[in-house]
């Protein structure tokens, strides 16, 4: 049996992301980044909904941000394991992952101001 978890993309074009169990594999189509509106920072931001550590491997479908983005985050929550791409796709990934890390930093940086302005 296998079952398909939609973690982002859902009603909305950003965020590609799905969890896919099948017998003793588990893996990801895409780890994207949200983009657009104001919730999506904090959208980037909330835990993943699965223990990054227990992923066999992550496949890209390709390297835009929106599919790609969250490698960085996947990381750090423990994910060692390989990530499978096209030629095509991997070339802009010597780039865009470490990108998309600043830019998830430097969103939680603002997000940190904006909490202690408000509790002042």
């Amino acid at each position: 049996m296998m079952k398909i978890s939609v973690l982002g993309a859902a009603r909305e074009v950003t965020g590609s992301c799905y969890l896919i169990e099948a017998a003793s594999t588990r893996f990801l189509v895409d780890c994207g980044m949200f983009q657009g509106g104001r919730e999506a920072p904090a959208r980037n931001r909330q835990p993943f909904g699965f223990d990054a550590r227990t992923l066999d491997f992550v496949l890209l479908t390709h390297a835009h941000v929106d599919h790609s983005g969250l490698l960085p985050k996947l990381t750090r929550a423990g994910y060692t394991g390989p990530v499978y791409a096209t030629l095509a796709t991997v070339d802009p990934l010597a780039v865009m992952p470490p990108d998309s890390a600043h830019i998830q930093g430097a969103e939680a940086e603002r997000a940190s101001r904006r909490s202690m302005r408000s509790m002042r």
